[in-house]
């Protein structure tokens, strides 16, 4: 029995000697740090914010212990940026930005948003004036928002205790007032920025008034600095759709699939039945309003806008002779639901009534430009075609006299000519008139005429039966 039990108690010590040499051999091993990392280097557009988006998507899937921006960039839109900074202040994986040479305007924003800053010797942060496309410096009302959001940022890392002897100072972790100072020129802070100048530090600079944690010329170092030695790096890539929608939510594309869409619809018009401009037209429909409704830009009641106002064109068109309020309204609301749908919602959230106007007025000279171009384009384009020898058998080229037989008007319309009727539709001007039981297309001579009123006909011109009331 006694045997027994001095077995089980060997059994016992060796277990847990086992078990504390399996501790101390983890409790030894570094951790293993997943860091995920994506970069901004390139204008802050709508692009950059959906890359933002699914990097920190997945992070969080990937379980990162750590986000790393590679930053470099001199700018671009503000909305933009602003949504960016808010998804890092928000962010629950701590978030570092790395400055690889440039963090000008809204990459001032998002860097300033980060827990840590750290710069490549040689680069910059600041200068976040607000400007137009043309590099004026817009008014105060727009400054007045951004010095708001830079100081709300800097004020969002809190502040530092520091105790001296009996006194307890609070200082700012970043200085709310150097991050106004990067917007507005009259901002005074004594040795850092004198009136009359925008803040913008060297890394040196920033180092010094705590806007940067510390020097590094590449990412490795960026991480040896933050005393992790055991980590894996896993860096965003695009895919094939991120880089298609990337490219469909250039403005300049934009601008082209417009003038797909306004183009594939005229020739659809000038040919009979449908065929392929009709495809081209709703192709250009898709691929612009596809990505910027994957992007939250564009609403349901942008594209529903679109579509209605598509439906009434052609009504007015194929079911409505003349040009009415149909086709007017149509137009309207094409343009309208074009022009929507290039604004991002995040610019009504701001209640910013000029920064609205703006923003909507830019979309809207957009489409404007985009569908002036398209008809005159597909103006000259049709006359090509038609008179292009790569495409003899668009248009008849044979000439057909009058002594073999050929007539250059109808003989029975024009013996309508004097006769009388009624409107078989509203005539504005054009529509269909009913003589004799038979239907015809006229044209009213004056104004419009009522569906059911007694008209004459006056005279036959170029194909057309001119008539007016009796």
């Amino acid at each position: 029995m006694k045997k027994k039990s001095y077995k089980v108690l060997q059994t016992a010590i060796l277990l847990f000697a086992l078990l504390f040499i399996a501790n101390a051999q983890t409790a030894n091993k570094e951790k293993l740090y997943k860091i995920y990392t994506f970069g901004i280097t390139e204008q802050i557009a709508k692009p950059v914010w959906r890359i933002t988006q699914e990097a920190f998507k997945n992070a969080g899937e990937i379980g990162a212990d750590l986000i790393i921006i590679n930053m470099n960039t001199y700018g671009g839109l503000v909305d933009i940026a602003d949504s960016i900074r808010t998804k890092i202040l928000n962010s629950i994986i701590p978030v570092y930005v790395f400055i690889n040479d440039n963090a000008a305007s809204a990459g001032a924003l998002i860097s300033i948003a980060a827990d840590s800053i750290y710069m490549k010797p040689g680069g910059k942060i600041g200068a976040a004036t607000v400007v137009n496309q043309t590099g004026e410096k817009m008014p105060d009302k727009y400054q007045s928002y951004m010095r708001a959001t830079m100081r709300a940022t800097a004020e969002a890392h809190g502040k530092d205790t520091i105790v001296n002897g009996n006194d307890t100072i609070f200082k700012w972790h970043r200085d709310p007032k150097i991050a106004e100072a990067m917007v507005d020129e009259r901002v005074f802070i004594p040795g850092v920025i004198d009136t009359g100048q925008i803040l913008t530090f060297t890394a040196e600079e920033a180092i010094q008034n705590n806007y940067c944690e510390g020097l590094a010329n590449n990412l490795a170092e960026v991480i040896e600095k933050l005393g992790i030695k055991e980590y894996e790096l896993i860096e965003y890539e695009p895919t094939t759709i991120d880089n298609l929608i990337g490219l469909l939510l250039n403005p300049i594309v934009q601008s082209l699939l417009i003038m797909l869409v306004i183009g594939g619809l005229y020739f659809e018009l000038q040919t009979p039945g449908i065929g392929f401009p009709l495809a081209a037209a709703v192709t250009g429909a898709v691929l612009y309003f596809a990505p910027l409704y994957l992007e939250g830009l564009a609403d349901n009641w942008e594209i529903l806008t679109f579509i209605v106002g598509i439906i009434l064109l052609a009504v007015e068109i194929f079911a409505i002779p003349g040009f009415g309020i149909f086709g007017a309204t149509g137009l309207l609301l094409i343009v309208a639901g074009l022009t929507m749908a290039m604004v991002d919602n995040f610019v009504f959230e701001t209640g910013d009534v000029p920064l609205v106007l703006n923003t909507i007025f830019k979309a809207f000279m957009i489409v404007i430009a985009s569908l002036f171009i398209s008809i005159i384009a597909s103006l000259y384009v049709g006359k090509k075609l038609f008179t292009s020898n790569l495409f003899p058998h668009l248009a008849l080229n044979d000439t057909q006299q009058i002594t073999n037989g050929y007539l250059g008007v109808d003989s029975q319309l024009v013996m309508l000519v004097g006769k009388e009727g009624i409107a078989h539709t509203v005539l504005r001007p054009s529509g269909k008139i009913e003589i004799y039981g038979e239907i015809y297309d006229a044209k009213a001579e004056y104004g419009f005429i009522e569906k059911g009123s007694k008209i004459k006909v006056i005279r036959y011109e170029t194909g057309q039966l001119y008539v007016e009331t009796m």
